[in-house]
């Protein structure tokens, strides 16, 4: 049984024939039934949102394949505040690539002999061999901006990551890694409203961390050491790319657009029922 929206002559008047077959969509539909608290032009928004993402998907598809098969390695790093987003926009960008050929990297916080380690090395075990990406949630940045705000090292410890990041760097593009930095920024109080929605949510809570609740005090803190990061780290070779992330959805579709212009893959690409080799 099909299922359709129908409206008045006073709505019909102002909606468009493409926005009243988007509401007539099954996604149209299915949010409209679903969410007591939405409305026909959010509805309309979220249709077109998943449209695009679509399209944005399937153009990944074929990034992937052209770095599998021309042997490249992608490492693109997801920084920005706690509840900036970061985790929900690689979970979009990833959805439909073959997760054999990727891995999303979320590291813990550092063993006893980590931390007697160059700080570089655990993540240097994580970067992709040939053919494959990397998305880290979260990065070696770490260090730039969390680390010093919540007391996580040293200065000195501080100073000599400051003073070597730009040439580890330098030295991954060299050896022909494409590195991309994403930093999702949000405003103080979308931090604080989806805080709020985090710790009301049964299936949420858990993402709120004892980081999480020193948050919004230690916001200025944070704003000092991330511009230091950037006016320090935003370099020529390996830039920084700021994503305006209050909204959700534009931060999703603006981070895979990002990919998609930064990694100089054949827009013409295609693999079809091509066998895999491991």
């Amino acid at each position: 049984m099909k299922l359709s929206v129908q409206f008045n002559n006073t709505m019909a008047d102002t909606l468009s024939n493409k926005e009243i077959k988007l509401l007539n969509s099954s996604k149209g539909l299915v949010n409209l039934l679903s969410r007591p608290t939405t409305s026909i032009a959010k509805t309309i928004k979220y249709v077109e949102y998943e449209s695009e993402i679509k399209k944005l998907q399937s153009e990944m598809i074929k990034l992937q394949n052209w770095v599998y098969d021309n042997k490249k390695r992608a490492v693109i790093l997801f920084e920005g505040r706690d509840a900036a987003g970061k985790g929900g926009a690689i979970r979009r960008t990833v959805e439909h690539l073959n997760p054999r050929r990727l891995k999303v990297v979320a590291l813990p916080k550092p063993t006893k002999t980590q931390k007697s380690q160059w700080y570089f090395q655990r993540y240097i075990e994580n970067l992709p061999k040939e053919g494959d990406m990397v998305f880290f949630d979260r990065s070696w940045y770490n260090r730039a901006v969390l680390e010093p705000v919540n007391k996580f090292c040293s200065e000195n410890e501080y100073n000599i990551f400051m003073s070597q990041v730009n040439k580890f760097e330098k030295m991954l593009i060299e050896s022909g890694f494409y590195i991309l930095k994403f930093y999702f920024s949000i405003n103080k109080e979308v931090q604080h409203k989806r805080f709020n929605e985090i710790k009301n949510s049964p299936i949420k809570r858990w993402k709120y961390t004892k980081i999480d609740k020193k948050a919004q005090r230690l916001w200025d803190e944070y704003t000092y050491y991330k511009d230091i990061m950037f006016e320090k780290t935003n370099t020529k070779d390996c830039p920084w790319h700021i994503i305006k992330a209050n909204k959700k959805i534009y931060a999703r579709t603006k981070a895979i657009k990002m990919i998609l212009e930064n990694i100089p893959y054949d827009k013409d690409y295609r693999i079809l029922n091509k066998k895999i080799k491991f």
